[in-house]
């Protein structure tokens, strides 16, 4: 299994910044996409940005400009760095991968992680 574990998260004021990250752990796995999403009370929970392995990184267009998501795959560790944050960034924010295991060296997979999460709070 893998485990996915956040932090860095807050409260901070309007238009400050915040830096995120989560460090993936556990038994052999090779991880391929790595991403954030959050979830605003009483919403659904939506996309923020994601990374490839290889560094292509797509992000919502709310975020576009302001936030930044990085990967440091010797580490199996994700970023990002949240600026020019805004009260409607609020929320519990998640990490997320795909990631093989291997079983007596099988593979298997490949299955979809999460972290517990780790809030964040934008007050104006």
């Amino acid at each position: 299994q893998v485990q996915l574990v956040e932090s860095g998260g807050g409260l901070v004021q309007a238009g400050g910044s915040l830096r995120l990250s989560c460090a993936a752990s556990g038994s052999v796995f090779t991880i391929y996409d790595m991403g954030w999403y959050r979830q605003a009370p009483g919403k659904q929970r939506e996309l923020v940005a994601t990374i490839t392995s290889g560094g292509s990184t797509n992000y919502a267009d709310s975020v576009k400009g302001r936030f930044t998501i990085s990967r440091d795959n010797a580490k199996n560790t994700v970023y990002l760095q949240m600026d020019s944050l805004k009260p409607e960034d609020t929320g519990v924010y998640y990490c997320n991968t795909h990631a093989t295991i291997y079983i007596n060296l099988i593979p298997r997979g490949p299955y979809a992680y999460w972290g517990p999460g780790t809030q964040v709070t934008v007050f104006s």
